[in-house]
Formats: C-alpha cells, structure tokens, sequence
C-alpha cells in the first residue's frame, strides 16, 4: 500500500516514445488524448534544439498527433532558462538553429560574436568549420561554455548524422574546456519544465524510452518513472542499469489506464 501522493503532471520523451522517425509509435495518440482528458498537467519533452515548440507542434500534427506547443519544452527553452537566471540579459554566441536562436532571443540575449558571456553550441545539419573555429577562439578568449545536450549522433532517414555531443567533444578537446550540459541525462531539464508547469516532482511522472537518459534524470529530480520499450532501450538491457525504472512497459499504449485510473 503506497503512501504516495496521487500523480498530477506527466512528462514524456518525445522521440521512441511518440514518435519514430516521424511515424506515430502504436498508442501514442490515445495516450496524449488520455493526458488532455484527464486534467492533468503534461509536458512533451525533447532533447532536439533545432526545432522551435511551433515547429515540433506541427511536425507532430503531420505525423497524426496533436500537442500544443505551450506543452513542448525543448532542450534549447531550457538552455535559454538556464542561462536567463545565471545571467539575465547576457550575451552568447549561438551555433545552432531557429530553435536555439529563437529560444535566446525571448530570454533577452544578445548574440554576438564579439566577446560573449557564453558560447552556446546547439544542434544544426549545417555545422560548420568557421562558426566550430570562431566557437573555440571565443571560449579560449574567456567565454564560458554551454551545449543544449550530450546526445552524439541524432536519427535520419539516411543514417546517423553527428549531433551536439560529438560537435561539443571536438571543441572541448580544442580548448581543454568542458562544457555544461543543460539537456537529458542533466536533471535541470527536468526541473526547468516543472517550473514552467507550476508543478512539483513528488506528483510528477517522467516517460521516457532510455535509461541512460530519461530515467536516470528522472530518478535524480525526484520523479516518478516508466520506460517503454519502443524507443533504444531493450527489455534485455534494463537489468544492466544499476537503478530502476518505477514502471516499465512495452509502449505509452500501456500506460493510458494508468493515466486514466491513477499510479
């Protein structure tokens, strides 16, 4: 018999969670109605900065799913957060896009490549060596280093493409300086979309569709949380984890009652 309180703000991973290279995962549509009806408070959260809340809004209309964008928080909202209450009205030099750019603005920054507060290096398909050289030189010049996420590699229907974490490698190892990671596995992500919520971890659900990243930050901002087992993270795999997941299922298909009836 749990104590607990009853859950009232459900968060889930985006990608292998809802969505597989653009085509809706089983379920995931009356799982997102089952979240509207209810009353509760949810977010859709993604470690992807390329894209602004509206654009993913309507990336998932077209795949047949319906979020509005004041419930998607990127990792590019958070990073702008972040920064936005280290250094209210400061200054970044951005590699990135709309997402990451857009993101910034709002909170105030200014961008700028003459002598920033911070680097600010974001996902893009257009990484290029001018703008990764100009990154270095100003982070060797002082600026402080901060990357939306550590993911390596991101999906495309042509194969894996380098992603954040690869890019932020190569100018860490230029620099000798390591950057702060705001998105998934860094539990600030988390938090950030709490807050946005007006919503407390004790009574919050994290979904997510790895361990590594969407559990583990679960688990260290005190949330409840459920894999499913559609995205990267196999059945086989969960017991190689030295935590736990609260609940682990083969799909958000699995998870509407819970929704529905309470955890």
């Amino acid at each position: 018999m749990s104590d607990r309180p009853a859950v009232e703000t459900w968060l889930t991973d985006m990608d292998g969670v809802l969505v597989h290279e653009e085509v809706p995962i089983d379920g995931a549509s009356d799982f997102l109605d089952a979240l509207k009806d209810s009353g509760l408070e949810f977010m859709v959260l993604t470690n992807n900065s390329i894209y602004t809340p509206r654009d993913l809004c309507a990336r998932l209309s077209a795949s047949g799913l319906e979020v509005p964008e004041e419930r998607i928080w990127t990792s590019a909202l958070a990073t702008a957060a972040f920064l936005d209450e280290q250094r209210p009205g400061g200054s970044a030099y951005v590699v990135g896009e709309a997402g990451l750019t857009t993101a910034m603005h709002e909170v105030g920054y200014v961008l700028t490549d003459r002598d920033p507060d911070y680097v600010v290096l974001g996902e893009t398909r257009t990484y290029s060596f001018e703008a990764i050289t100009r990154a270095i030189r100003l982070i060797d010049a002082g600026a402080r280093f901060i990357a939306t996420n550590p993911d390596p590699s991101g999906p495309s229907r042509e194969g894996r493409l380098p992603a954040t974490g690869s890019v932020a490698a190569l100018v860490s190892t230029a620099t000798n300086r390591k950057p702060y990671f705001v998105g998934k596995p860094n539990a600030l992500m988390m938090r950030s979309a709490l807050n946005r919520l007006q919503a407390h971890s004790e009574t919050t659900v994290m979904v997510g569709d790895r361990m590594d990243t969407d559990v583990i930050a679960g688990l260290e901002a005190g949330l409840r949380t459920a894999l499913v087992l559609s995205g990267s993270t196999s059945k086989e795999e969960v017991e190689v984890f030295p935590y736990r997941a609260g609940m682990v299922v083969d799909s958000v298909k699995d998870l509407v009652k819970v929704v529905r009836e309470g955890w």
